[in-house]
């Protein structure tokens, strides 16, 4: 088979299981794909979307209608290639958007090479890797797809199926490619990590399981994992992931949604009672753990006493990480058969918590002022020579803020990738600015 070259611009949209989409599709052409950075070098245009509440679906097609203007003046025109959830929940928009050359659904993941080459007209070789987008830093690893819980509020069930766990052995060998590249960072992400291995018929295979794998491998500084669902932080894995020790990172990922327990159950929420629970648990066997949640407020019924009581529970928790959201009614799911909040009175709401969660979020990086903590470089910064963005162990990328750092003429030269130590010097309501002395 001649193996022909392939020019591929790609936008991926949402969130990092999106993002290891779009890199293993891109890996399978492997040397036959050549990036380019602009609509008008490519043979093919790859939009991967995002379909999960409206304004991600809104986001995702004003992406499509304005590449499509963009590709529309270029000859010979590229292929436009639109997939991933929006194709899912909604199907071939061809009549709506007949820009598009070719439509790709989640559930045809192994196949959108094979389909997008076809449309190319264009033979390649298949390779069985990844084409890591994040690279040097860090590079996210997807255990498992889709969601077997039914929250009344999410889509995902609908979009992706249910959850369906990678084998072990092949997430292993993809982590060993993924350290193989340089990159000192793997991130663990599944709709609900916790629950990895409960589908499969080998019940010995479970998130322990492939923790107790990774952990050994060459070249693996941390390990961080992301969408721990309450119910599985049980005693018995919160002692096994306290006595695990480096390169697992204390920082736990619980999206716990709302503290009141009658939201909860209206949501249908797998771990409907009070989340106090299991922030006291993860905290009476991890004292040092760091904590990141995500909360909807405004959703169907919420009271201003419900609202208030999730507040006192912010206010309490201390959260060092929070990710808030005003409640998005969706067709399709029950929630979105119920009456309404008004959306002022929910994006109010919203404003109101994180107003709470800077301050909270400040005062906690204050504590750090005059601390040495490893800072691993992702990128020079933009705006000022000499300035890098990173991260500190406990700011998971896209979603935490940020650590600056620069370092005295003299001193070493900073790279991409690298592990250095620095000196907290000042912070501001969610980042930190860090000096090599």
């Amino acid at each position: 088979m001649t193996n022909q070259k392939i020019k591929i611009y790609t936008i991926s949209l949402g969130c990092p299981k999106n993002r290891v989409d779009t890199e293993k599709m891109l890996g399978t052409f492997g040397s036959s794909m050549i990036p380019v950075p602009t609509p008008e070098e490519s043979d093919l245009v790859l939009i991967n979307t995002c379909g999960f509440i409206g304004p991600a679906t809104e986001e995702s097609i004003d992406s499509i209608l304005e590449t499509s203007e963009i590709i529309k003046e270029i000859s010979p025109k590229p292929i436009l290639a639109v997939a991933g959830c929006l194709v899912s929940r909604y199907g071939a928009l061809s009549e709506q958007i007949p820009e598009v050359d070719l439509w790709l659904s989640t559930h045809d993941l192994d196949k959108w090479p094979d389909m997008a080459a076809k449309a190319l007209t264009k033979e390649f070789v298949a390779e069985q890797t990844r084409a890591i987008s994040t690279a040097p830093a860090y590079a996210y690893l997807k255990i498992s797809e889709g969601c077997s819980h039914s929250c009344r509020f999410c889509t995902i069930p609908s979009i992706r199926g249910p959850q369906v766990s990678r084998e072990l052995t092949g997430l292993v060998e993809e982590a060993k490619y993924i350290l193989d590249q340089g990159v000192p960072e793997i991130i663990i992400v599944g709709q609900d990590s916790t629950a990895y291995g409960s589908d499969l018929s080998d019940q010995t295979t479970n998130l322990r399981n492939l923790i107790e794998k990774l952990l050994p491998l060459d070249g693996l500084e941390w390990l961080r994992l992301m969408y721990l669902y309450p119910a599985g932080l049980t005693d018995e894995m919160l002692t096994f992931l306290a006595n695990a020790g480096r390169p697992l990172l204390p920082y736990f990922d619980i999206p716990v949604q709302h503290a009141h327990s009658e939201i909860l159950s209206s949501m249908g929420r797998p771990f409907a009672r009070d989340p106090r629970r299991v922030i006291d648990r993860v905290r009476k066997h991890i004292p040092h753990a760091v904590l990141r949640t995500s909360i909807i407020v405004g959703y169907p019924g919420e009271t201003e006493e419900h609202f208030n009581i999730l507040m006192d529970f912010v206010k309490e928790t201390r959260f060092q990480h929070l990710g808030v959201f005003s409640y998005q009614p969706e067709e399709g799911t029950p929630a979105g058969e119920m009456e309404q909040l008004p959306a002022e009175l929910r994006e109010e709401r919203r404003l109101r918590l994180m107003e709470l969660q800077s301050v909270i979020s400040r005062e906690i990086l204050e504590e750090k002022i005059g601390e040495t903590i490893d800072v691993l470089i992702e990128e020079p910064n933009e705006e000022w020579d000499g300035l890098f963005n990173g991260r500190v162990w406990f700011q998971a990328p896209e979603v935490d803020g940020i650590t600056y750092i620069s370092a005295p003429e003299d001193s070493i030269e900073l790279r991409p990738g690298m592990i250095v130590e620095a000196e907290v010097d000042n912070v501001t309501d969610y980042d930190l600015v860090t000096l090599i002395k």
